[in-house]
């Protein structure tokens, strides 16, 4: 899978980025889906490589309570709007990852309702998971705590089957792989026992799992995924920029090392669960995060809105979603200015990367520690090649990135 070298991932929610009303029970019909059309010329003017899109099917509200895993959300549109915007990305050169939500489907789920009705008789009854004999009767077990999630029956081939048979169809359809919503919360053995059946068929295919903590290397051997998502490195960029505390992201670095021995992690600083970059370090700390973030090794995405440094209130992040899953305007030319230069930093730091390949596989030194200053060596993996990268929190935020001859390719701010 030569492709996912040079992937660089721009993240979208699409129910939020093509304003859907997400938190209608009684979903509104119509053709958003079409919008993101117009943004294909902007996520490659910007860099990326690739859509990472946020759920797509039919659901009861958010999109992670899943109704229908083969049909489009009817917020978004049907189908047809599904293959012109493959077919968009196909024309710019950009990839598809979609968002598998395998770990649980909505309450409402038809399947479901129907096993709740007739009892464990019903055909589709093993692929959730519920509890025949609870005390007040059947209930449905839920992810999370979450009343409005059931969990599927993971120990059951019905829902291997089923998560098989989401996986291909949309393959088929034209996507490049998936994201797997919550893998950490789905015993390793499943994604063992789907993934080599669903790789047979599509080998390009690439899967990263979300994984919040744990043992990373663990998972992704025992899964048998390509990839998760690292928040150890995710929370050390920002809390360190924030805190003045850079030993906080020299030992990520080199945690980030051991694992980059084993696979090749998603890094970000920016996603549809965790409060806006900006929101937390303000504009200036946003860039320097970013130009942490493409000088280590990776597989990166950046988080749609992060590119012009929208922000949120912080304190909102745990009482509702909306600041952090905006509705974009119908085109570029309709954002407000003052995000070009963030834009224009973005632009930069993504051609920095993609001049140096080897960064994806690339591990770091550190050369010189202090609380507000750190300097790092990313070097290739065959040795042949190497950046410095000096990190300064003394007055304002500030990164600057040098080659092998001491040139400054980039400097924040100069």
């Amino acid at each position: 899978m030569g492709w996912v070298e040079h992937a660089i991932w721009w993240h979208v929610y699409p129910l939020g980025f093509c304003g859907a009303p997400i938190r209608d029970a009684d979903p509104e019909p119509g053709h958003r889906l079409g919008r993101l059309q117009n943004w294909l010329d902007y996520a490659v003017r910007m860099g990326a490589s690739g859509l990472l899109l946020g759920p797509i099917f039919a659901s009861q509200t958010h999109g992670y309570d899943t109704v229908d895993a083969f049909r489009i959300d009817p917020r978004l549109g049907d189908d047809a709007d599904f293959d012109a915007l493959v077919a968009g990305c196909k024309e710019h050169g950009l990839r598809i990852l979609l968002d598998g939500v395998f770990g649980h489907v909505g309450v409402e789920h038809p399947g479901v309702q129907r096993a709740m009705r007739e009892g464990p008789g019903n055909p589709e009854a093993d692929l959730f998971d519920i509890d025949w004999d609870a005390p007040g009767g059947p209930a449905p077990r839920v992810f999370e705590g979450h009343s409005s999630l059931v969990r599927l029956n993971h120990s059951s081939v019905r829902a291997a089957d089923y998560v098989t048979d989401v996986m291909e169809h949309w393959l088929a359809r034209g996507i490049d792989g998936w994201r797997l919503d919550a893998a950490y919360s789905i015993p390793a053995g499943f994604w063992a026992r789907v993934l080599p059946g669903v790789r047979a068929q599509y080998p390009e295919a690439w899967f990263l799992g979300e994984v919040i903590h744990g043992d990373y290397a663990r998972f992704v051997a025992d899964s048998g995924i390509d990839s998760v998502t690292q928040y150890e490195l995710w929370k050390a960029i920002w809390s360190s920029i924030k805190d003045a505390n850079l030993f906080e992201l020299a030992w990520a670095l080199k945690r980030h090392n051991a694992f980059l021995a084993d696979f090749t992690p998603n890094t970000f600083i920016g996603n549809h669960d965790v409060t806006r970059i900006s929101s937390a370090i303000g504009a200036d700390g946003a860039v320097s995060a970013l130009a942490i973030l493409m000088t280590i090794g990776g597989i990166p995405s950046v988080y749609y809105g992060d590119e012009q440094g929208f922000t949120g209130v912080k304190e909102e992040r745990f009482g509702g979603d909306d600041a952090i899953r905006p509705a974009f305007p119908d085109d570029p030319s309709q954002l407000a200015g003052w995000g070009r230069d963030i834009f224009r930093a973005h632009q930069d730091l993504i051609g920095l990367r993609r001049r140096h390949p080897w960064l994806t596989s690339a591990t770091t030194e550190t050369l010189e520690l202090e609380n507000t200053r750190l300097v790092y060596r990313a070097g290739a993996a065959d040795g042949s090649a190497f950046l410095d990268v000096e990190v300064d929190l003394a007055d304002a935020p500030r990164v600057a990135i040098r080659d092998e001859a001491g040139q400054t390719l980039w400097a924040q701010g100069r």
